[in-house]
């Protein structure tokens, strides 16, 4: 059996159903093959929050000054990503794309949410969620808030902004295959994909696109294979955030038609110390008592850096005057060590070499006095000087802490979303969105919260135009030889 349409995309999370709307805008037929039984996917677990900037209406409308030059700055100082041009369409385009979030019925309040928090419990729209601050970075662009979150109370604030999607698409008369997978991508005599075999309930058939094959497949944390060879110690001792689904099966259906891969080393983990905030306060050392990163970064960024010391140990160092429980120390498995009366004795307790924790600590309280981090820079305004016993300390080592993890790595694609080769090529009639391929971030140290939802909203986006365009161009009716 056979079926034609002109606009295939596999998967239904955020970035599929950006991809069908802005396809259908296009005047294009769109079919969505999505393997669970509707719409959501890990899109729908998430925090609903959308890391955008440039001068969006929200951030106009709450006089949080940015422009798309200084966004562009940070990004490309923070987040690894080879293809600077990808950045530059990102950041440019980001209040033409808040608008139309919003025009899809995505609500965002007009408030701001000014602590830090892992995920704020009320609906404040605008909060910061990144390393805006964080040194050197706050020295190369100007900081601003761009942490844009869905209007809604609670930590799952992107269930409804996929509701409203999905609302959008069937209104749009998209075409949804629910319970289907792809198992394979056709292509034409010249390398062209124009399809894929899907199956469902045990029936296998095609579907031939006009216009190309969106992949939105999402991450593959929930793949052992894959994530033994990109970070094989999370396997055992984290826990993946996702849909069963999230299983890396569009990356592998890309790599079997050429595609090039990038920045599979990149994984995002957290198990944040903070709120409350004043534990920021605190210093974070390794087992040789030495401070690595500043503790006022983003709480992946710190995570990335734990991941590079010694046996993954680490420990959040706290004095009596900023000493608190973790709010999320359940969640994360956090457990207080001890509490000692010195220095010398917490770094006894700990297993440190003799006086290393009590030299750094000497370090820090001059650097906190004098209000500036020589170190490691940390923001003037988390500096305080401990020395206040007694002493406590929580144990944020891989296998103590609980981490939850997803992945960033997959497809490389360009500015337009087009899958490339490993000859760097583009692949025609292929393109890709979201968490299976690799867009505005690609390291783990400059992640920030909503990059995942705003880079597959925006380029699933991208590729539904392209996709509608190539759609719109064909001859009408015309039969592609299937390989």
């Amino acid at each position: 059996m056979e079926h034609e349409t002109d606009v295939l995309v596999i998967g239904y999370g955020i970035a599929g159903a950006c991809a069908a709307l802005a396809a259908r805008a296009g005047g294009a037929r769109v079919t969505i093959a999505e393997r669970a039984g509707g719409g959501g996917g890990t899109s729908a677990m998430s925090s609903g929050i959308f890391y955008m900037g440039g001068g969006t209406a929200l951030q106009r409308d709450l006089g949080v000054d940015d422009d798309p030059e200084q966004m562009f700055r940070f990004m490309a100082a923070s987040c690894g990503v080879s293809d600077p041009t990808i950045l530059r369409v990102f950041c440019e385009g980001c209040p033409e794309h808040f608008d139309w979030l919003e025009a899809q019925g995505i609500r965002f309040q007009r408030s701001l949410y000014p602590d830090k928090h892992l995920c704020p419990p009320t609906p404040e729209g605008l909060l910061s969620t990144g390393n805006e601050k964080v040194w050197p970075f706050r020295e190369i662009a100007r900081p601003a808030m761009r942490g844009h979150r869905v209007d809604r109370e609670g930590d799952n604030a992107g269930l409804p902004a996929m509701e409203a999607l999905i609302e959008r698409c069937t209104e749009a008369g998209v075409d949804v295959l629910p319970d289907t997978r792809a198992t394979e991508l056709l292509s034409d005599e010249g390398g062209r994909i124009v399809g894929a075999r899907l199956r469902s309930g045990g029936e296998e058939f095609e579907v031939r696109a006009r216009g190309g094959v969106i992949l939105a497949t999402g991450g593959y944390q929930m793949n052992a294979a894959m994530m033994e060879k990109s970070a094989s110690f999370l396997v055992e001792a984290a826990e993946p955030i996702g849909t069963p689904y999230s299983d890396g099966s569009g990356i592998e259906l890309g790599t079997s038609v050429g595609a090039a891969l990038e920045a599979l080393d990149a994984v995002h983990a957290t198990a944040s110390f903070y709120p409350p905030p004043k534990l920021i306060r605190g210093i974070v050392v390794n087992a040789l008592g030495q401070r690595f990163v500043a503790e006022d970064g983003y709480h992946g960024r710190t995570a990335a850096h734990i991941f590079e010391q010694p046996g993954r140990k680490a420990y959040l160092l706290l004095d009596s005057e900023c000493f608190g429980y973790p709010e999320l120390a359940e969640f994360f498995n956090y457990s207080l060590i001890d509490a000692w009366e010195s220095l010398a004795e917490a770094e006894s307790g700990l297993g440190m070499p003799a006086g290393s924790l009590e030299d750094t600590v000497r370090q820090y309280n001059e650097d906190a006095r004098d209000g500036c981090d020589r170190l490691l820079g940390k923001y003037a305004d988390w500096l305080a000087p401990l020395d206040n016993p007694p002493y406590a300390a929580f144990d944020l080592s891989v296998g103590a802490a609980k981490y939850h993890y997803h992945t960033l790595g997959g497809l490389k694609v360009d500015a337009e979303a087009r899958v490339l080769g490993t000859d760097g090529k583009v692949i025609p009639g292929l393109y890709a969105a979201g968490s299976c391929a690799v867009s505005i971030i690609a390291s783990a140290k400059g992640y920030g919260s909503g990059m995942t939802l705003s880079s597959g909203s925006f380029f699933g986006r991208v590729a539904g135009r392209n996709a509608s365009g190539v759609a719109a161009r064909s001859p009408s009716g015309k039969q592609h030889a299937i390989s």
